[in-house]
C-alpha cells in the first residue's frame, strides 16, 4: 500500500461526491503506465470506454457496462503458467483496470504498482524498495492532477472561500 498516496487522497479530498473525474482521470494514469500488459482485447475496450468518459466522449452508461465487463475479465483471467510469475503481471495489469473502471483509484493504483514490479519478475514483488518509483509517480501524479481538477464549490462554502467576494 502507498501510504503516501492514501495521505494525499484524503487531503485532496479524492473520496468526496465531486471528485468522480479526478478519481477516475488518476485511476487511467495508473493504468496507462501498465496498459501494454493488457492481454485481453476486451480489457483494451473498456479502457478506451473510460479514457472516452474521461474526455467527455461517452456517458456513465457506457462507463458502468465497461466496469461490469472489464470486472468479468479481471475475475476470469487465467493467470500465468510461468514459473517465475512474470505473467502475473497481466493479472495485476487488469484488475488495476477494472478497479479504474469503478472509480476505485487507490486500488487501481496498487494493482498497477505490482504489475509493473512483477513485469520486472516474480521475485521484485518481495522487495519492497522496488515499488518506490512507482508509488513516488502516482503520488506525483495525483498531486498533479489534484490541482489540474480542483474540487467544485460546495453548497455550504461561501464566496469568500470560493475566491468570490463577499
Amino acid at each position: 500500500m502507498n501510504q503516501d498516496l492514501a495521505r494525499l487522497a484524503l487531503d485532496a479530498g479524492l473520496f468526496e461526491p465531486g471528485r468522480v473525474r479526478l478519481r477516475l482521470t488518476f485511476g487511467l494514469a495508473c493504468v496507462d503506465r501498465v496498459q501494454h500488459l493488457l492481454e485481453d482485447p476486451r480489457a483494451l475496450a473498456c479502457l478506451a470506454v473510460l479514457r472516452d468518459f474521461v474526455a467527455g466522449r461517452s456517458d456513465a452508461a457506457a462507463l458502468a457496462a465497461a466496469s461490469r465487463e472489464i470486472a468479468a475479465v479481471a475475475n476470469r483471467h487465467r493467470g500465468s503458467d510461468s514459473i517465475d510469475g512474470c505473467a502475473h503481471a497481466a493479472v495485476s495489469a487488469t484488475f488495476a483496470a477494472a478497479n479504474a473502471l469503478a472509480g476505485r483509484p487507490l486500488e487501481a493504483g496498487s494493482y498497477a504498482a505490482y504489475a509493473a514490479v512483477y513485469a520486472y519478475g516474480g521475485y521484485a514483488v518481495n522487495d519492497p524498495t522496488a515499488f518506490e518509483p512507482e508509488f513516488e509517480w502516482q503520488v506525483t501524479q495525483l498531486r498533479r492532477l489534484a490541482a489540474e481538477y480542483p474540487p467544485a464549490p460546495g453548497p455550504t462554502q461561501s464566496p469568500a472561500s470560493r475566491g468570490g467576494t463577499s
